[in-house]
């Protein structure tokens, strides 16, 4: 989604920040827009492969700062995830439907209500 075009539009002090999925960005596109001066940083949570290759040319740039897929790491975050899980957990044992239910056919099989 996020290619040559797209970095040509952006202003050259413009900073990527992708915490979303690294397939979205071309990174090769990202590293010349990077090199030549199309943008002046990038903030990377997501790579194209994950784990990250070490010999990834982003991983050695002075103007890309960059995280291991941990961008969802604030106290809040993990605290939001955590009451969800437990949501989940009590709705399941008590034969409701949790909020997070991903597998319909479950849910039709069990008779839950």
């Amino acid at each position: 989604m996020i290619g040559e075009s797209e970095f040509k539009l952006m202003k050259n002090s413009a900073i990527f920040i992708n915490g979303s999925r690294g397939e979205l960005v071309d990174e090769r596109e990202l590293i010349k827009a990077l090199n030549n001066n199309e943008i002046l940083a990038a903030g990377l949570d997501t790579y194209c492969e994950e784990p990250v290759n070490k010999d990834n040319p982003l991983l050695q740039m002075n103007n890309v700062v960059t995280l291991p897929h941990i961008g969802s790491a604030t106290y809040e975050t993990r605290y939001e995830m955590a009451k969800l899980a437990v949501e989940n957990l009590i709705k399941g044992i008590s034969g409701e439907v949790p909020p997070s239910l991903i597998n319909q056919e479950v849910l039709i099989k069990s008779g839950a209500k």
